[in-house]
């Protein structure tokens, strides 16, 4: 139980000519939060209290800018407001910061207070916007080029990469490397080498765009870092290698699959990041209509039968997944997964991860899933027919289980399905919806540019429109600035394909599991394809452009 203001207040009094030690003590012990005692205090020194910092282009008037070590070593944070500097302490009795600060810019420095943790992440903020000179890095890395065993020296795991950036030159860069790929939100990392050059890629909202073009020496001594912070052999490198590697950039925790893959001029090495704590989407956030959302609530709460999520790599399928279990989870039920590898952790479900170096793999794991009382079984990915077999069988005596699949849409699931050797009666029996979806890029709300479409444009969305009822239709196309650092587009949104499979579905399974047939049968049944309903849902509402929906969605 936390003190009150009064109590703070009388215990301040008491203590006076020892406030700092007591100060520090007070914090330490816990029986007052930090964000209280400073408004006390605040009150009692007349300083300003600020929960939030101002960040944005005034601050780059400050006259210099401190290092990173000495800013946090108190904490402070110096901002300009309205033309005068101000930095924010988190201990009022030591006012040194204050002075070296006013030395330092010439200018009287006036303190307001803030938690320590606030001014921390100011301190990351304004440090992790890209600052690192890569001319002055580069410069460095020309000195040290021969001396190599000045990178390999062993990274904590979960160490802050903003607090790294004094080290060695070849670790400033690729700290630099992981910390802007965090910032841009970049779901992978390309490490590329070439004849004459190394180049770093970035793959945002699953488009791939280069970032880098490095000397081609420094390619192995990166490769080198990156193999250190993941734990990886150095010395070994003519087979491919999987490692992890866990970082903070500022106050995010990322984890970074780390897979290496040798060629011709040297290794390739392909990070994917995974943001820790990042909030799992809802069901109603992942681009579901209101029609297709209340066909999947009903279907995702039947007592048996499969549900499988179909599209390529990267199309959402975990997402669409995690939401759906998320809307089920209930003390009642007993949720449990096999996963390769487990992206998010759930409260509340049983997550088993494929581990095929012991043997666990998706069939083994599954079979001992069965055992283990389930309600709703969530398997990573079909990829063989022991696999299919199992989760066939589960969903046939009374489970609930969901399931991707590597297919174009959704009628090739089935076609998928009987060609790995299932029969067709079972997988009309077992199979109750398959979805399919993509994600497609939704313009940027800053910059995209509004016009009117042409009638052979429509045509090629597959939209009939008269003239007359064209003129009131406003498409929209990329643009750039720098929130969508110039591409024109800022996140992603699902499109789906939602097949169920009735009763006229199931008897049409057990004469043909040709797609081109069962898809014709299903649109009896409001089966919509990818691009109908991105045109209707996405296109049409002004979120995203006719380049996207052609890119996406042409086979």
């Amino acid at each position: 139980m936390g003190l009150e203001e009064k109590e703070i207040e009388e215990i301040l009094s008491a203590r006076r000519g020892e406030e700092t030690s007591f100060f520090d003590s007070l914090l330490d012990s816990r029986l007052v939060r930090e964000e209280e005692l400073l408004k006390t205090l605040a009150r009692r020194f007349s300083m300003p209290y600020l929960e939030e910092l101002p960040q944005g282009e005034e601050n780059r008037m400050l006259p210099y800018k401190p290092s990173r070590a000495y800013l946090k070593s108190y904490p402070v944070y110096p901002f300009v407001d309205k033309g005068h500097i101000y930095a924010a302490i988190n201990n009022p009795f030591n006012l040194e910061p204050l002075m070296d600060l006013s030395v330092l810019f010439k200018e009287k420095v006036t303190g307001v207070l803030s938690p320590s943790s606030t001014i921390i992440s100011a301190i990351n903020r304004a440090h992790g916007e890209g600052e690192t000179h890569l001319k002055e890095i580069f410069d460095d890395i020309s000195e040290d080029v021969s001396d190599s065993h000045s990178i390999l020296r062993e990274l904590e795991q979960g160490i802050d990469l903003l607090e790294e950036m004094d080290e060695a030159p070849v670790i400033k860069l690729v700290n630099h490397i992981l910390s802007q790929g965090v910032r841009f939100n970049a779901s992978d990392i390309h490490v590329e080498p070439y004849n004459t050059h190394s180049s770093i890629r970035y793959r945002l909202d699953g488009v791939l765009y280069n970032q880098l073009t490095l000397p081609r020496k420094v390619h192995s001594l990166i490769v080198s870092r990156i193999k250190i912070m993941a734990g990886l052999d150095i010395s070994e490198k003519r087979l491919p290698q999987d490692g992890r590697i866990e970082i903070r950039v500022g106050d995010r925790l990322v984890d970074m699959r780390v897979a290496t893959m040798p060629t011709g001029f040297g290794e390739r090495v392909v990070l994917r990041l995974l943001e820790k704590g990042m909030r799992l989407m809802k069901l109603e956030e992942v681009g579901l209509n209101r029609e297709m959302l209340a066909r999947i609530r009903r279907l995702i709460t039947l007592s048996h039968g499969i549900i499988l999520v179909t599209g390529p790599t990267g199309s959402g399928k975990t997402t669409t997944l995690y939401a759906a279990l998320q809307e089920i989870n209930s003390p009642d039920k007993n949720i449990l997964t096999i996963e390769d590898p487990i992206e998010y952790q759930i409260d509340g479900i049983g997550q088993t991860q494929v581990n095929p170096k012991i043997g666990l793999t998706f069939a083994r794991g599954l079979r001992a899933m069965v055992r283990q009382d389930p309600d709703v079984i969530l398997v990573g990915e079909i990829r063989d027919r022991e696999t299919a077999e199992i989760a066939i069988q589960a969903a046939l005596t009374g489970h609930l289980v969901f399931s991707t699949l590597h297919t174009n849409d959704a009628p090739s699931a089935i076609t998928r399905l009987v060609d790995m050797g299932i029969e067709p009666f079972l997988v009309s029996s077992a199979v109750r919806a398959i979805i399919a979806q993509r994600l497609v890029r939704t313009l940027c709300p800053e910059c995209k540019l509004p016009y009117s479409p042409s009638s052979s444009e429509l045509r090629q969305m597959g939209v009939e429109w008269d003239e007359e009822k064209m003129k009131g239709v406003v498409l929209y196309r990329a643009g750039g600035c720098e929130r969508c650092i110039n591409t024109g587009y800022r996140g992603r949104v699902g499109i789906f394909e939602l097949l169920e499979v009735n009763e006229d579905i199931q008897s049409l399974i057990l004469t043909t599991y040709d797609s081109n047939v069962i898809r014709e049968r299903a649109r009896k049944y409001g089966l919509q394809s990818l691009k109908e309903y991105a045109v209707e849902n996405v296109l049409l509402q002004g979120k995203t452009s006719v380049d996207e929906v052609l890119r996406v969605t042409r086979t």
